[in-house]
């Protein structure tokens, strides 16, 4: 009798293991909005749904680190739903950066105007039958800080080069 519930357990792990899952990617962080004590960067995952059904998503956690640093940290809860059959879903991932943490890592910032960052989401699904799955997600970039050319007008070297 054990014998056959270890074949069960077995041919249902392998079902489980072989059958189609959502597909995630995480597009590069870029600026977003500046106010007066932080600055919001973002990030979106583009999620692929193989079912002819929705998904409910149940949370999406993310850490940005900035010069090796955690500068931003949180969770999204309930941010909705995987859309179905293939049709690729969107979702926002928005961080807030005090600019007392941006003045911590004021070295990498003074030679280049960018921050270097490494930016970890976890999307985490209700798939029926195997249950909540986190799908991890890593980006690892650079994103240059606006200047205040870039709020009033635009900058003079992007005029320059459309007039070009």
């Amino acid at each position: 009798m054990a014998g056959l519930m270890d074949k069960a357990k077995g041919f249902v792990a392998d079902k489980i293991a072989h059958m189609p899952k959502p597909e995630a990617s995480l597009d590069k962080v870029s600026f977003k909005n500046m106010t007066r004590d932080s600055i919001t960067v973002h990030s979106n995952v583009n999620v692929t749904n193989p079912y002819s059904h929705r998904i409910p998503i149940c949370d999406i956690t993310f850490s940005l680190k900035c010069g090796g640093k955690e500068v931003a940290s949180g969770t999204i809860p309930d941010p909705g739903w995987i859309e179905d059959s293939g049709e690729v879903t969107k979702l926002e991932v928005p961080a807030k950066v005090p600019y007392d943490v941006l003045i911590t890592i004021m070295k990498d910032l003074g030679r280049d105007w960018d921050i270097d960052y490494e930016l970890h989401v976890g999307l985490t699904i209700d798939l029926p039958i195997i249950g909540n799955f986190t799908i991890p997600l890593d980006t690892a970039g650079e994103f240059k800080l606006p200047t205040i050319g870039d709020f009033f007008g635009g900058s003079k070297t992007e005029e320059a080069a459309a007039t070009t």
